[in-house]
């Protein structure tokens, strides 16, 4: 047992022995390593705290540096505004010094004028005296009062203002005029060289040639059912007389007479004529015609630069192609109206948007008008206020033919290019009845005045020369009748193209013989 407990306590002491040796070999490093943290920490805070006190002296220089800098700048701005101050105060001084002088010069002024106007008042007692006393000699030499004296001087004077009024008013209307007419003249003339065009006038064709006679009779088929079915399709009036080689269509709505016209000359080249390839043809004509109908808008309104109109109204232009009055192509005289008014407007600074606008569109009645009751005009209006056009170009339509005032310049632009273009010549043909016509209430308009001896109608109607009675009407009455001709043309029902010259002829001729 001794032996036991000897292992035992050998082994006890040998592995407290060996405890304690673990611990030490643990614990030491541990121990070393902290304190060598420690170590370098405390190295650390003093390194930090030296730099931080380097940092503060460094601050405080700065500091110290930056309120020197400061202290300067102050000084320096103290040093401008006393000075500043010191100049204010010098001028100040001057002002006031030369405040003293001219109100001492005032003075000396104000005492002078009081002396003046003492004097002054001394003459004008003493001009007074004198002035009566001339007064009444005057009245007694002339027998009359100073009132009755000066009211025949302001008479004579305000006759004489008047004539002087009135010949230079005269002279200020004459030159207005003048100049009015000259650059009236210029935009005019500008405007019809750049928009003048090749052909303002065409004729709707309804004959159609035919290749031989022998085609009347297969134009009209057997029992007529061929001449049947092309009048009904087309709505046309097909007229087969004696004329040689030819067929006339005749319809009011020119569309149908053109759409006829492709179609029956579509069958004449084709040759084969019976009801089913009638209707082949003219169904085929009506697409072409739709065809040429827009083709012929859209071209209008390229033409004329005007865009965003409604679709309808650019087929309407297009319907306008195939329409006439008096020999004038409608579309092509719309097309020149727009650009009439458009260069005037332009020259005279106004808005050629609108004038071109309304210039293209001011006839589009004429489109419709032989489908719908009314004038040209007021199917224009309707339609242009339908298709939500400017209140501008709505009452620039609804004036062109002065139906309404004119309230705009855009208007009277619109209603002159109209003129223009219908009075060119060649721009519209009219029928020798209508010109006798016009020639005849010409001369009956002026030969109903009183002292008319004489009247003739020239130039075509462009001129009434008048020759008048020279012991009836003397000079100023031949001034007033040529006016009063005028304005009775002008009131009349007469139609005419562009202006007519009213000369008033007044010849007085005194005859002696020598023995």
């Amino acid at each position: 047992m001794s032996d036991q407990l000897r292992f035992i306590l050998v082994g006890f002491f040998g592995g407290v022995i060996l405890l304690f040796v673990g611990y030490y070999f643990l614990l030491v490093p541990r121990y070393w390593r902290r304190m060598r943290e420690v170590t370098e920490a405390e190295r650390e805070v003093e390194e930090t705290r030296k730099e931080l006190q380097a940092r503060r002296k460094e601050i405080a220089v700065e500091a110290k540096e930056e309120a020197h800098q400061l202290r300067k700048e102050v000084e320096r701005e103290n040093r401008e505004r006393r000075q500043e101050l010191q100049r204010t105060e010098r001028r100040l001084n001057q002002r006031e010094e030369n405040l003293e002088r001219r109100t001492e010069a005032l003075e000396k002024r104000d005492r002078a004028v009081q002396d003046k106007e003492a004097d002054l008042t001394r003459l004008r007692d003493m001009a007074q005296r004198e002035r009566a006393m001339w007064r009444q000699e005057l009245e007694s030499v002339a027998a009359l009062t100073m009132e009755e004296a000066r009211r025949v001087v302001l008479a004579e004077a305000e006759k004489e203002a008047r004539h002087e009024a009135a010949m230079l008013l005269e002279q200020i209307e004459e030159e207005t005029k003048r100049e009015a007419d000259r650059k009236a003249r210029e935009v005019i003339t500008l405007a019809i060289q750049r928009c003048a065009v090749d052909q303002v006038a065409e004729t709707t064709v309804a004959a159609v040639a035919l290749p031989s006679d022998e085609m009347k009779g297969r134009i009209i088929g057997r029992e007529g059912r061929n001449i049947r079915a092309f009048e009904q399709l087309t709505g046309v009036d097909l007229i087969i007389d004696d004329t040689p080689e030819a067929v006339v269509i005749s319809a009011f709505d020119p569309i149908r007479r053109e759409t006829a016209r492709i179609a029956l000359e579509a069958l004449i080249s084709d040759g084969r004529i019976h009801p089913g390839r009638i209707e082949d043809a003219v169904k085929k004509a009506q697409a072409q015609m739709d065809e040429r109908i827009q083709q012929a808008g859209d071209h209008a309104t390229f033409e004329t630069g005007v865009t965003g109109l409604h679709p309808a109204l650019v087929r309407l232009l297009g319907k306008m192609k195939f329409r006439t009055s008096l020999g004038q192509n409608a579309l092509d005289h719309s097309i020149e109206v727009a650009n009439i008014a458009g260069v005037m407007a332009a020259e005279l600074e106004a808005n050629e948007a609108v004038a071109r606008r309304a210039g293209l569109l001011h006839d589009i009645g004429k489109a419709v008008d032989y489908e719908v009751e009314g004038t040209h005009t007021a199917i224009g209006v309707e339609l242009a206020r339908r298709h939500r056009e400017s209140a501008e170009v709505v009452h620039a339509i609804a004036a062109h033919h002065e139906d309404e005032p004119f309230r705009s310049i855009e208007a009277v632009l619109v209603y002159s290019a109209d003129g223009i273009s219908a009075a060119r010549p060649g721009a519209r043909r009219e029928t020798l009845e209508s010109y006798i016509k016009r020639l005849d209430r010409l001369e009956e308009i002026a030969q109903a005045c009183d002292g008319v001896e004489r009247c003739f109608a020239i130039q075509a109607g462009r001129e009434v020369r008048i020759l008048v009675k020279p012991n009836e009407v003397d000079d100023a009455m031949a001034a007033a009748l040529a006016k009063e001709v005028a304005d009775k043309i002008e009131e009349s029902d007469l139609e005419y193209p562009g202006q007519i010259r009213v000369t008033v002829i007044r010849e007085t001729r005194a005859v002696e013989y020598a023995k």
